[in-house]
Order: structure tokens, then sequence, then C-alpha cells
């Protein structure tokens, strides 16, 4: 089976996180959590879900990992000020591996400079931030471009989690 890698900050979308890692770890994936600060508990913004953070960005190469998902919320907008978390992502993308984000992750991918010229979809309120940063944009519940998955929003769960499973 796969090893993944999940990218969490505190105020996550609950299901965001859940649903995808639940259903991958069932199917036998090993699934490692990171953030801001090993060791400690970031919670959803709805305070339903909490998510062990195993690692920071230090301590993970992407070599290491056979797909990245990062969840929506409020999660990604405080990840995308820590610079090493930023660098995994812009090294992991690199790698042409599959990375999947939904609803606010596209922000990770974003700031560490890697939607220019790639279709992907997010989160309204993301769409322009895409835009300028050179993506082209679509609304559409799961879009796959080379190794880049997206979805928009918890509603889209099923097909996001379905390319991931296919991707891997």
């Amino acid at each position: 089976m796969s090893k993944l890698v999940f990218i969490v900050g505190e105020g996550f979308e609950d299901s965001e996180f859940q649903v995808p890692y639940e259903r991958l770890k069932k199917a036998g994936h090993e699934v490692d959590v990171m953030g801001m600060e090993a060791g400690v508990d970031v919670h959803g913004k709805r305070e339903g879900v909490a998510a062990h953070i195993d690692m920071d960005a230090s301590k993970a190469y992407p070599d290491d990992y056979d797909a990245l998902v990062i969840p929506g919320g409020f999660g990604p907008d405080r990840l995308r000020t820590d610079e090493k978390i930023v660098a995994f992502v812009k090294g992991f993308v690199s790698t042409g591996k599959p990375v999947a984000a939904i609803c606010h992750g596209p922000q990770l991918l974003i700031e560490a400079d890697q939607v220019r010229g790639r279709t992907l979809t997010s989160w309204p309120s993301v769409r322009t931030d895409l835009l300028n940063a050179g993506a082209v944009w679509m609304d559409e519940p799961v879009v796959v471009d080379g190794n880049l998955i997206t979805s928009r929003k918890p509603d889209d769960l099923e097909p996001f989690c379905q390319a991931i499973e296919q991707a891997l």
C-alpha cells in the first residue's frame, strides 16, 4: 500500500480531513499528519474533529511519501506562512506524485508557486487567487491536471476520494 502525508492546520474543515483520512487508512494506506508543530493536536473549524500532528516539515521529505493531501478550511491560510511547509509542498509537487487539495487547500499550492498554467478548482473565494496566480479555474466537483487533484467543497468528497484512490 501507499504512504501518504496530510498537511493540516488549525481550523481545517473537519470532513475534508476526516473523510479522506479514514477512507485511505481503511483501504490499508499508511498516513502521517504534518503541521506547524509536531506532537500537538489541531482542531477543525466545527470543533468536532481533532488531528494529531505527527511531524513538522523539517522532519519530512517528499521522497518518503507517495501522495500529499491538503484539506481545506482555515488551515491552509494559516499554514501558508510557514516557510518549511511551503517548501515541502513545492518540493512535493515537483516530484510528479499525486497532490490532492480541496476547498481552500489550493492556497498552499498558490503560495508554493505551483499553479501557473495548471487547471484547478477550489472553494469559490479562492478562485480569484488562483486566476491571479496564473491558473485556469473550473467549477467542477473534481479537476485532475497531471499530478494535481482538486475539489471545491465537502459535497465533493466522494469524487475527491475516488480521484485520490485512482491516482494511487
